[in-house]
């Protein structure tokens, strides 16, 4: 059964937008076709193999159209699914179920998209200490979602939003002038508890930073070999420095750059390139 604990109020508002999209007036075909006192049983059949997230935002799709549908999850998200398994059953009024099936697997499948690339991308630096991070390159109004998927994928969540901590980029540094200037003003303006983070695309940029006394370093869209003198200049001069690296990091790419000593990388891919997963309700 779902767990509602799972679906924040926020995340019915989304529901609740997405059902009025795809229904619009009415669900002309399923009211003309399907008698009113018809039930349905049927199955979420997996039909590749793939990392399952939304399973609990799959069934609340149900349970706001109508109550008196039952779905029963047979495994938890972010677990591995071999193609051909049966992930739950779905149980209740016909005319509720056909409605709610497309909205409801259009949200299962993405975020198994997401859970199974991100999934894809922790098992590529597998044993290495660095960390998978996701960014905010979300589809608008899904980053709840998406980010939660990630996390399923078994990789963590950078900022949710723009006040989660100070991330100085090169817009922000032309704006203010320079790299020191940016950093000295957000450490007059904001609170002591959130770290300062500033993107780095060059070595003198990356002294810079040091000497400012950043929390975190971004090495952004650096060569590998760029990287690795990068990490050796903060490590000897900066140690509680978190280093993170974002920009094209491929899974061919991500375990070359993980071995240059980076705490994080960072990969918006994650979220804006996944597609979805071949997931099917069948009756």
């Amino acid at each position: 059964m779902y767990d509602s604990d799972l679906v924040p109020s926020a995340v019915d508002s989304l529901l609740h937008l997405a059902l009025a999209e795809d229904i619009g007036t009415g669900d002309v075909t399923t009211i003309a076709c399907v008698p009113p006192e018809a039930h349905i049983d049927a199955r979420l059949l997996a039909k590749e193999d793939l990392v399952l997230a939304g399973l609990p935002f799959f069934a609340r799709v149900f349970g706001l159209l109508d109550n008196r549908v039952t779905v029963f999850l047979s495994f938890p998200d972010g677990t591995f699914i071999p193609a051909g398994t049966v992930v739950a059953t779905v149980s209740g009024p016909a005319r509720s179920v056909l409605t709610g099936e497309r909205t409801a697997l259009n949200l299962l499948q993405r975020l198994s998209g997401t859970a199974t690339l991100t999934r894809r991308f922790v098992e590529a630096i597998d044993g290495l200490p660095a960390r998978i991070v996701d960014t905010r390159k979300t589809t608008p109004g899904m980053r709840y979602l998406e980010k939660y998927a990630v996390r399923k994928g078994g990789a963590r969540n950078h900022r949710f939003t723009l006040d989660s901590g100070v991330m100085i980029k090169d817009n922000h540094i032309e704006a203010c002038g320079s790299l020191t200037a940016a950093v000295m003003a957000a450490r007059a303006n904001v609170p002591h508890l959130l770290k300062i983070e500033v993107e780095c695309t060059t070595l003198a940029l990356v002294d810079e930073a040091i000497a400012a006394e950043a929390d975190v370093i971004l090495l952004d869209n650096m060569s590998t070999e760029m990287m690795r003198e990068a990490v050796q200049r903060i490590r000897a001069l900066a140690p509680r420095c978190l280093i993170e690296a974002s920009g094209g990091l491929s899974l061919d790419r991500v375990r070359e750059v993980a071995e240059t000593g980076v705490d994080l990388l960072s990969v918006g891919a994650l979220t804006h390139s996944a597609r979805g997963m071949d997931l099917s309700l069948e009756f």
